[in-house]
């Protein structure tokens, strides 16, 4: 997982590299996200929870498949609002299990790199509903919390046509869980826009 996101990470860099080289030919993609268009989206990949596994004597993992779908609308060319559901999936972890979902409400943004390609960012809050099962005396504990944490999330899009376009996102958020307090749960995940 460290590997794909210092990948992920690259890219990004990157791509922000090429922005000050080709900000005067992104003019042209400025209709696509015009003040009041909106788009839907449906991205699915991978999350990765950072918790622990208490006493360490049970098998446990950290990641499985994330899916997210999701709804915005712009202000104007470069800002708007988005909101959408993830469901992290769920781990094994201290003799039973952890899962995790949440509704997201971000404020996000857009910098065109081309006619073809946008950086994209957020930040907002995502109200989690986590559910833990462990073991007795595995040093977890069982339960289930809801809850608001801050969210943010970076990515990059690919433009295909005005109705379509491919999205590389990565997103970070904190929710409460059970004897934990908040902890991180990411996900890096790839989809299709379409914008109406």
């Amino acid at each position: 997982m460290k590997s794909l996101h210092r990948t992920f990470s690259a890219a990004v860099l990157a791509v922000a590299a090429l922005t000050a080289a080709a900000g005067a030919q992104a003019q042209s993609n400025y209709s696509l996200y015009a003040p009041g268009s909106g788009y839907v989206g449906l991205n699915a990949g991978q999350s990765s929870y950072s918790l622990g596994n208490g006493l360490s004597l049970f098998s446990a993992d950290d990641h499985d498949t994330a899916y997210n779908i999701y709804t915005g609308s712009f202000f104007n060319q470069n800002f708007g609002a988005e909101l959408g559901y993830t469901d992290f999936g769920k781990i094994d972890r201290a003799g039973g299990r952890t899962k995790a979902e949440g509704i997201n409400l971000s404020l996000v943004g857009r910098v065109p790199v081309s006619q073809s390609f946008n950086l994209l960012g957020k930040l907002g809050t995502t109200y989690g509903r986590t559910d833990v099962s462990s073991l007795p005396g595995s040093g977890v504990a069982s339960g289930k919390e809801t809850g608001f944490g801050v969210s943010y999330g970076l990515g990059a899009e690919y433009v295909f046509n005005p109705q379509l376009s491919a999205v590389l996102q990565y997103d970070e958020h904190r929710l409460k869980f059970a004897g934990e307090g908040r902890d991180s749960i990411s996900a890096t995940t790839v989809g299709l826009r379409y914008r109406f």
